[in-house]
């Protein structure tokens, strides 16, 4: 990874159905700026899996629900011991409603708020620093239907502007939403003593209906949590416009699992991009690929990159793209197996990904597998851009 380890370590306090985004992004996150991550569960081991849910605004009165990935615990519960972590992270969802009944969980945050380590708390996380009485004369904010608990909890409660909008009150962070994710992370690491630096780089997400979900959203906010400036494009769509995503997981069959993932909203107008005035690209997988890999516009984009060696990264299914782009001769390259063929007949000398969170750097060109392998793309990216976290 670009960053070694940096001996930070932190707590992610997991529980089923909890949201999607709010357990995974600020994990991975945090793992490519160097930050070691355990993700727990009461009654749960490290091996275990967590379901997630997929929250989002669909214009009825309140958020929907599906469901999201199978997140993996990497950490036992009942093996963690406070003193030997600097910070604890709490996501939201629906987790929070069971485990601010449980005494254990509780015991562990009043813990760490006690001690005057950073607790990061988001959306429905704070249902748990409510219960474990931490809140009392703090200011919070949290997802609008959690204020009243927060303030019968005696906190001094902070009505979010936007669902992006998070408070710092001494060494509580708390977020309305995923919305908040890059401010969010920022402030966690900096509570924890990290510095960003090389930080104002532009990039470019070349996007599609059905990308997967993670591919996209974890390394979009992750880059703007050390303050990238990051835009979404995607053909015969502005900004503004939505990408729907696809969570894709191992559940039991010969090849993954598709359901249905948030809409990604973007933030600028394909028609006109200038490539000239980004320092790198970068390609989410998924099923998006396979159409884009037929767009003259999208090749002459990928082609003006690599041609310019700007860094460009890419991910799973997104080098169906390079492929068809023809920019992948003599390289060296990894992907998702499936998309061997494409990357062998394309002249490039194929990578094994084994274990499939591999990812490989050659020249200006990041290449991954799959999702799971996030911290190293995203570090190898960092790495390519001279953007470093130290603590």
């Amino acid at each position: 990874m670009a960053n070694e380890k940096s001996g930070i370590r932190v707590v992610l306090l997991c529980g089923d159905y909890a949201e999607d985004y709010e357990v995974m992004v600020p994990f991975q996150a945090l793992l490519a700026y160097g930050v070691c991550v355990d993700a727990v569960c009461p009654g749960k081991k490290a091996g275990d899996f967590c379901r997630t849910a997929i929250h989002q605004s669909s214009g009825h009165q309140t958020y929907t629900e599906s469901r999201g990935h199978n997140f993996t615990l990497n950490a036992s519960f009942d093996e963690i011991d406070h003193t030997k972590y600097h910070g604890l992270i709490i996501p939201g969802g629906r987790a929070p409603e069971y485990l601010a009944m449980n005494a254990s969980v509780l015991d562990l945050v009043r813990n760490f708020v006690n001690s005057g380590k950073p607790v990061a708390s988001i959306c429905h996380g704070q249902l748990i620093l409510a219960a474990a009485g931490s809140v009392e004369g703090r200011k919070c904010t949290a997802y609008p239907p959690v204020g009243p608990a927060l303030i019968a909890a005696g906190a001094l409660w902070v009505e979010p502007d936007t669902m992006a909008a998070c408070v710092v009150d001494g060494n509580i962070i708390t977020g309305a939403t995923y919305d908040g994710h890059p401010e969010f992370i920022r402030l966690f690491v900096e509570a924890l003593g990290g510095i960003i630096t090389t930080s104002n780089k532009r990039i470019l997400f070349l996007c599609g209906d059905y990308m997967e979900d993670y591919e996209v959203t974890v390394p979009f906010q992750s880059l703007q949590a050390l303050g990238c400036h990051v835009d979404a494009v995607c053909p015969k769509k502005k900004a503004g416009d939505t990408c729907p995503t696809g969570v894709h997981d191992f559940e039991g069959d010969q090849t993954y699992s598709e359901k249905p993932g948030h809409d990604f909203t973007l933030t600028a107008n394909f028609e006109g991009i200038d490539a000239s005035s980004y320092d790198a690209l970068v390609i989410p997988g998924g099923r998006a690929p396979e159409y884009l890999a037929l767009d003259e516009t999208v090749i002459t984009l990928v082609k003006n990159f690599m041609e310019s060696r700007k860094p460009v990264a890419s991910i799973c299914h997104g080098q169906q793209i390079l492929a068809a782009a023809g920019v992948l001769k003599g390289k060296k390259c990894t992907a998702y197996p499936a998309v061997k063929l494409n990357v062998v007949l394309a002249g490039a000398t194929w990578l094994e990904p084994d274990p499939i969170d591999r990812c490989f750097t050659d020249g200006n060109l990041v290449s991954g597998a799959a999702w799971p392998g996030h911290p190293e793309f995203i570090s190898q990216l960092m790495a390519l851009l001279g953007i470093k976290v130290s603590f």
